[in-house]
């Protein structure tokens, strides 16, 4: 009798479970994402991925980003659309707000600063 009950009422539990957005990467990914500072107008991240590490699925406001080390990297979007990119250490670049799974498809680790945008234009 309990197994049939459960067995009735899971689907209707489950789909009553919201659908989700995308989380915040320093809540969702604190392993790849540390904040380093934030105020109103900006929140500072550092950023780092081991070979072959991937995230979750994340958001990020409009950011600049700027690496640290030379990357090879590949992020799947929220629609399931790929797009692969490969960066030298110095670079600096704008990164409208998206979410996505990023992964270091690279042979060495990949570290940068994420400076995401607050308050107007930035959310």
């Amino acid at each position: 009798m309990r197994v049939c009950l459960v067995l009735l009422l899971a689907p209707l539990c489950l789909s009553m479970v919201p659908n989700l957005p995308a989380q915040d990467a320093a809540k969702a990914d604190p392993a790849h994402y540390k904040v380093l500072s934030e105020n109103d107008q900006v929140r500072i991240l550092k950023v780092h991925y081991g070979r072959g590490e991937k995230s979750v699925m994340h958001s990020h406001p409009d950011s600049v980003a700027v690496y640290l080390s030379n990357a090879k990297v590949k992020m799947t979007f929220s629609d399931g659309k790929t797009q692969e990119a490969e960066v030298k250490a110095g670079e600096a670049q704008f990164t409208p707000a998206a979410t996505h799974l990023p992964q270091n498809i690279g042979t060495k680790e990949v570290e940068m600063i994420l400076v995401e945008l607050r308050g107007k234009g930035g959310s």
